[in-house]
Formats: C-alpha cells, structure tokens, sequence
C-alpha cells in the first residue's frame, strides 16, 4: 500500500482549491486599457500632461504635406518619449520592445507598436520642438508655484558622447597618417597599374572591361577603403585648422582693438597719438590683423577631432577618468529643484558658461533670479568685472562665485572688517564669501544643482547622450531636463491626484 508524502512537519498535502487560472480563455470582450494601469501611474500622469495640458502645436505644424502614407500621430510618439526619458528608457529599439512588454508603454500608445525606425526618425525630426518642452515644463512649474527663481544654482556635468574616446586623432597624428595613406595609396596604384599592364598584354577581354571606361566601383576594395580614409583624415584636418585659425584671428582682433583703445586714451590725456579720439577704432586694421594671425595660425600638435562624433571632445569626468564627452550646463531652482535653463558646449571648462546661462535663465523663466550661486570652475577676472557692471547697470541678480577651493576641513578664514578701494573684483568676491550672509547662501549650491545630475543620471540614464553633434546634443540634453522637470508636478500630485485640477 502507498503512502501519501510526508512533509517534514508531519501534516499531509490535502486537496485544496485554488483561484480559477484558465490562461486560453476566450473573452468575450475586449479589455480596456485604462484598467490596466492603477491610478495615480506615471503613464496616466503623461498622457493627461501630453493630451491635456502640453501644446503640440510645433510638431503638428511641421507636416506641410498632404501625400504620403500615414504616419503616427505626434500625439502618441510624444507621449512614448516623454515616458521613456522620464523612466530612461531612450533608445528607439527599446521603446519599440516595451510597447510589446510594458504595461505603461502599451497604454500610452493605446496597442500600438510604432518601429523603431519611425521612433529615431520622429526624434530627429521634431528635436527642436522635443527641446521646447524643457520651456513648457518650467512654465508648468511656474502655474503650480514650484519654480519661483528666488536663488538658483548653476553647475555643469559632463555628457558622455555617444562615440569612443579610441576613434579620436591628434593633429600630430594626423599629419603622419595622412602622409602614410597617401604612401600607400600611391604603392596600391602602381601595382594595379602594373596588374592591368599585365592584363591588357595578355588578355583582350580584360582590357576591354578595365580600361579607360570603367567605373568607380570597379576599383579594388582596398583602394577604396584607403581613399575614404585619407578623404576622412583630410576632413578632420582642414577642420583643426580652421578652428585654430578662428581662435587666433578672434584673439587678434581682440588685442589691436585694446590696444587701439590704449592709445586713443594716451592721446586724449596730452599723450603721443595727439590726433587718436576716444573710443575710435580702425576696423579694417582690426580685420587686417585678424586674417594676418589667422594666416599664420596652425593647430597645436595635441589638438584632436573625432571621427564618429567631430563636435564632441575629450574630457574629465567627476572620476578622473577621460572620456568623449560634452559640456551640459544646467541652471535649477532652490524650491523645487526645477531645471530653468540648460545647454551644452564643447569646452571642458565652465568659465565661459557663466553669463550666457545667467541670461538663457531669466529669458527662460521671464525674469531674472534674485540671487545665484555657482563654483569655483566659473570664477575669472573678466566673468567677475562683467558682473559688477551688470550690478552697477542695476542687474538684479546677487552672483555668488567661489574664487577658490578651501583645503578640507578648514574652516572658512573670517571676513576683514574693511576692504580696501583698491580691492580687486576677485578680493571683493571673496570678501563677501566671507560674511555670514554670503557663506550661508553659498552653502545651499550643492544641495540645489548636484542632486539633480543624480536623479538625472539615475532615473534618466542621463549622463550618455545617444545623438551626435552639438546641436542634437543640446537639443536631448533640454528634452532631459524637459523631462526631469515633468515629474516634480507628477511626484506632487500623490497617488490618485489630476494634473488639471491641480493647475490654477
């Protein structure tokens, strides 16, 4: 006789019933998509702001014309990616997939699975208007009282290009390699030219088929391949000079015209150059020095270009690593945390960033901020004594801007009680670091912009960038920042709340 199994705690299996599990039935009806998803969902949360509350106007005006196949309506690709650079998921392939997978991507695009061709191309198409929402979003932000610019932060990360660091080439090399592409280039073509001598000796047919009518593409593959990397070579060389050209003549110019100015002050004062005015200056003596210094100008051996993404360029990381990267900058709001203004440039360091993203931030939000504050990276002489100007020209924004790095664990040295007439702009902005007030702002920067490169990079994967060139670049880092400012309403309307009657 058998005997039922034993569990080791001595009580037997017994005949239990369980929930009905029938995974081939029929339905009789549809389901509906809306019961899918609980409320309060990110993917709810989306389609109200893209149906409801967004204006799609930019990318519905970009169709001009009638013909054609149908294509998917801006509605639902806008909804797809704006859920996708929330989540992170960027790349074309993978939200075609999670429209197959993913609950919430199968309810924004309400069963269909859009390629992922006609994703990336979508993307590409309307980047410029994608970026604008980075503008719909603050102004969001601003309806809800989330964005008020009392103090902001600005500080700048580093975007990892969507190209390796390995395809780049110095100018230096760049010379050599062109010289060995054309060497070898030339060997390849006597030796062909020696085959077919040999060939037309030997063989009528062949003379007839690689003779003088043959086409392009009956050149051996190997010549091929040399000739479009030599062409390769040449375009990333003409473009190193060009640029170390157009940095010469700009610094050029820029000395004659100080030391025009120099002049016509000495003359004005009794000085040597009697007949010089103030504030006069020979242009086409500017411009003539300019193209001289051009002329002259050459690239600096160790000034590289890549060859899959030529905009990007090489630089450090937060972790000392060197990577193929871009410069974002990103300006963000003390309440909130809201990005106002972001960009990207191809320089490594900050300085130049200041007072353009100062201003792209008061165009952004309407006004200027009351007060910000950023690092050290953005402190020189000239960033400084433009400040001052716009304060003394009654600019409203107080600019906070670290002069140097304390060593760590050094407390602050204490203000000096009297600061001299003849104090430099740096010496003044370091006295104000210095007092109580200033050192108290100053130490709300990080806990302002460095969690947002967290959670971007986090939540967002947003620290690689997938399109290539400055100008796609930008335009995907403003959708990220577009879409980073998104979930700050959504995170503030709890679990069952409504985005329009949230707004005022």
């Amino acid at each position: 006789m058998e005997l039922a199994a034993v569990r080791p705690g001595g009580r037997a299996p017994v005949v239990k019933t369980f929930r009905r599990f029938e995974p081939d039935q029929v339905l009789l009806l549809p389901p509906s998509l809306a019961d899918w998803l609980p409320e309060g969902h990110l993917a709810r949360f989306v389609a109200e702001l893209v149906d409801e509350v967004l204006d799609l106007d930019p990318f519905y005006a970009d169709y001009t014309e009638g013909r054609g196949f149908p294509p998917h309506d801006p509605r639902l690709m806008v909804r797809l990616l704006i859920y996708g650079y929330i989540s992170g998921v960027r790349s074309s392939r993978a939200i075609e997939r999670r429209c197959v997978d993913d609950v919430g991507f199968r309810f924004l695009a309400a069963g269909q699975v859009p390629d992922f061709r006609s994703i990336a191309k979508f993307r590409r198409r309307h980047l410029a208007a994608l970026a604008g929402l980075l503008l719909q979003s603050l102004r969001l932000a601003q309806r809800m009282g989330m964005a008020r610019l009392g103090r902001v932060a600005l500080d700048g990360v580093k975007l990892r290009a969507a190209a390796s660091k390995h395809k780049a080439m110095s100018y230096d090399r760049l010379v050599a390699r062109q010289e060995q592409l054309e060497t070898e280039i030339a060997d390849l073509e006597a030796r062909i030219a020696a085959m077919l001598a040999e060939a037309e000796s030997v063989d009528a047919a062949e003379d007839a088929r690689l003779g003088a009518d043959r086409r392009d593409e009956d050149r051996p593959a190997e010549l091929a391949r040399r000739e479009a990397r030599l062409a390769k070579v040449a375009a990333a060389m003409s473009s190193l000079q060009a640029e170390a050209a157009d940095q010469a003549r700009v610094k050029a110019e820029a000395r004659e015209r100080a030391r025009q100015a120099r002049s016509a002050r000495r003359g004005a004062d009794g000085g040597d150059d009697e007949g010089a005015q103030p504030g006069e200056v020979d242009q086409s003596r500017v411009r003539a020095v300019g193209q001289q210094a051009a002329e002259a100008a050459a690239p600096e051996p160790s000034a590289q270009r890549n060859f899959t993404d030529p905009d990007s360029r090489i630089m450090k990381n937060s972790d000392g690593a060197f990577i193929q990267a871009y410069n974002g900058q990103a300006v963000v709001d003390e309440d909130h945390q809201i990005i106002v203004a972001a960009d990207v440039t191809t320089c490594a360091s900050d300085v130049g960033s200041l007072l353009p993203m100062l201003d792209q931030a008061a165009g952004n939000a309407g006004h200027a901020p009351a007060q910000a504050l950023a690092d050290a990276g953005y402190c020189s002489a000239d960033n400084l004594a433009a400040l001052a100007d716009r304060q003394a020209g009654g600019g409203c924004t107080e600019v906070l801007v670290a002069t140097g790095r304390l060593p760590h664990g050094r407390p602050a040295p204490p203000p000096d009680e009297l600061l001299a007439d003849t104090a430099t702009f740096k010496e003044r902005m370091a006295h104000r670091l210095r007092t109580d007030p200033g050192r108290a702002a100053y130490a709300r920067r990080k806990v302002i912009v460095e969690p947002v490169f967290g959670q971007l990079a986090t939540l967002q994967s947003g620290k690689r960038l997938l399109l290539r060139g400055q100008d796609l670049a930008r335009g995907e880092w403003r959708l990220l920042a577009g879409c980073h400012n998104f979930r700050k309403p959504f995170r503030g309307l709890g679990s069952a709340g409504r985005l329009t009657t949230a707004l005022p």
